[in-house]
């Protein structure tokens, strides 16, 4: 036990224990402190890539309804929550109309990501590809692109949202591209289907290569459906009728 708590001890950096460690080294309070120590360390470490991640708020998957979207293939979703497609260095595209979760899907599982000691980037296509093209020069450019290639898991939500010239569409493929060649993941949403990609990127030549590379090594999650956001409304509506109704009776 002494053993191991003098590399834990190293591996935190307290060397001013380590100097003492004939004094301390069997002292009752030792452990203890070293567990809080690594338990502080971590979580602190969780607070800032969480913070750096830029997930913005979400609701837990807690809240999501399974049922809503049609043919979710539920075993994938699952699956995805293991991760194992970093270790493959996979992609995960998440397909289907607006306001059927995928975004909040995206959230969540770059959530747990980072709870595994996952280091990520969340970003919006739009976001990412503005910052990208104001980039002036060359040597800013590739600086910019570190930001999200560096990252073990990239996340861009909403692509095909917008409609970019050539200059978005080429960005697009140079960060892929350079993911592709790290073996580094990409999770990406979108509302339209890969054939109607030329729509997203009209007159681009890289269209069909990038898509190639997305797709060469992914798990593509299929929802379909009305939008719940639209249901969620459609309820709100009903209840304040309800709740006028019954209002007026009073």
């Amino acid at each position: 036990m002494s053993n191991s708590l003098f590399e834990r001890a190293k591996n935190l950096g307290l060397y001013g224990l380590i100097a003492r460690w004939e004094t301390f080294g069997s002292a009752l309070w030792l452990a203890e402190l070293i567990e809080n120590e690594e338990a502080e360390r971590a979580q602190r470490s969780l607070d800032r890539r969480i913070k750096h991640a830029k997930l913005g708020s979400f609701k837990s998957m807690a809240d999501f309804d399974y049922l809503w979207p049609e043919g979710l293939d539920r075993g994938m979703l699952d699956e995805l929550f293991t991760f194992g497609f970093l270790g493959e260095a996979a992609n995960v595209v998440i397909v289907g109309p607006n306001g059927l979760g995928k975004t909040m899907i995206a959230q969540n599982l770059a959530y747990q990501a980072l709870h595994k000691g996952v280091s990520v980037c969340f970003t919006t296509a739009a976001a990412m590809l503005n910052d990208l093209a104001m980039q002036e020069g060359a040597q800013s450019l590739a600086r910019r692109l570190k930001r999200y290639c560096r990252p073990q898991l990239l996340v861009i939500d909403e692509v095909g949202y917008l409609s970019y010239d050539n200059r978005y569409a080429d960005l697009l493929f140079e960060v892929v591209s350079q993911r592709y060649q790290q073996r580094r993941s990409i999770m990406l949403t979108t509302n339209l289907a890969f054939q109607d990609w030329p729509a997203i990127f009209p007159n681009a030549a890289c269209v069909v290569t990038l898509i190639d590379r997305l797709v060469h090594r992914a798990e593509i999650l299929q929802l379909s459906g009305k939008s719940y956001r639209n249901k969620e409304a459609m309820e709100r509506v009903e209840m304040k009728k309800t709740r006028r109704k019954s209002a007026s009776r009073n």
